[in-house]
């Protein structure tokens, strides 16, 4: 069985990744958690639990810091380990709590159930916008400490700036101290996005030429191709065209619409090659106007009556959607072929959204790699 440190030094001997000093220090934590876990498994019964502090390292964009934590994670033994994006915990963790229903400590049976999943537990962007989600997450996480589940995490921010809300950031504090208690905290700095390296492959995104996009899809579909609506999570969504492993959207149809991350989801499960034309100018003028309180904008500032009032550009309800759509192309390792008005790095320039899109940019950059297109192909090989 291979170290985190060992298998970062396989990788850098292959030229597959760059050496980094900032690193370092959350590299050489992770592999403390790795041998402290081992040293749990190999234990005597006579023996107690060794309690071990989990990571939390956070940072810019392409800092590599999921990159650490995916090194970590592939080292595992096998059901040791449980690695999920944060909004799909967060996902489940509602419908658990709709199971639950009535029950009179519900986040302490989720706590216990995970416990017996796994005894290390992997967060993808760790961030908490809504004050309803930080005291549940506050309340699971106590009881995941207290359960002996080890927290390994990563995000864009602090874990001191996790609920950015001022008017509700004093009823998240009690949590916040107790995740600085039981995380090593790393910033993860510097000025170079690992994301940048490799981008020799083949092209993924293309400027008005959706003639292109014609001729991959010819070389690319396998099966009958069909231009019949698809049923997803049980509404219509107009294709192009799709066949058995590639579907083609105008992006109005996809991002345009009241469509969720359970759509991107059963999507990027459903094809290895996702097609998406049409995409205009996202840039546009945030301007303010009043919402009802909810959850999926986040929490940007309440009044005392329930509503909140939003900043948000014209074209900021597609981009949001743009954005998780790229995240779930991203994690279930989906090729992307993109077409635009123009080039990404001006698609989106002025909005709500610009610290969100930063991420999206990077992904897409990685995802134009060939590490990232090689290993979509293993995995479509198995």
């Amino acid at each position: 069985m291979s170290s985190p440190l060992q298998v970062y030094q396989a990788r850098l001997d292959r030229h597959e990744v760059t050496y980094d000093e900032r690193q370092q220090p959350a590299l050489l934590e992770l592999e403390r958690v790795f041998q402290q876990l081992i040293q749990n498994t190999n234990r005597s019964s006579e023996k107690p639990l060794m309690q071990i502090k989990g990571v939390y390292m956070w940072g810019d964009v392409g800092r590599g810091k999921t990159f650490l934590m995916d090194l970590f994670y592939e080292c595992l033994p096998q059901g040791v380990g449980l690695r999920l994006h944060f909004h799909h915990f967060m996902a489940r963790l509602h419908r658990e709590l709709n199971l639950a229903f009535g029950q009179k400590n519900p986040l302490k049976g989720i706590a216990t159930r995970l416990a017996s999943e796994c005894s290390v537990l992997c967060f993808d962007e760790f961030f908490v916008s809504d004050i309803g989600d930080a005291m549940l997450l506050g309340g699971l996480t106590d009881a995941l400490f207290e359960e002996g589940v080890v927290l390994v995490a990563t995000s864009n921010i602090a874990i001191e700036n996790l609920f950015q809300s001022q008017l509700q950031k004093a009823r998240f504090a009690p949590a916040i101290a107790r995740l600085q208690a039981n995380l090593s905290e790393f910033h993860l700095g510097g000025e170079k996005d690992h994301r940048l390296r490799h981008t020799g492959f083949n092209a993924i995104y293309f400027v008005q030429d959706e003639q292109d996009m014609a001729v991959l899809f010819d070389q690319l579909s396998k099966g009958e191709v069909s231009l019949l609506p698809l049923s997803v999570c049980r509404r219509a969504i107009d294709v192009i065209q799709v066949s058995d492993n590639m579907a083609w959207f105008d992006f109005y149809a996809l991002c345009g619409g009241p469509r969720s991350a359970l759509d991107y989801i059963e999507l990027a499960q459903r094809y290895p090659y996702i097609v998406l034309t049409g995409i205009p100018e996202l840039s546009s003028e945030p301007f303010e106007h009043i919402k009802a309180r909810g959850t999926e904008d986040g929490a940007i500032g309440s009044g005392q009556t329930g509503e909140r009032a939003v900043s948000l550009g014209v074209n900021d309800d597609a981009v949001r959607r743009f954005i998780s759509l790229v995240d779930e192309c991203y994690d279930h390792q989906v090729v992307l072929l993109l077409n635009a008005a123009l080039p990404l790095e001006s698609l989106y320039l002025n909005g709500s959204l610009l610290f969100e899109f930063r991420r999206t940019y990077s992904r897409l950059i990685e995802m134009k790699s060939f590490y990232y297109q090689r290993l979509r192909s293993k995995e479509s090989s198995k």
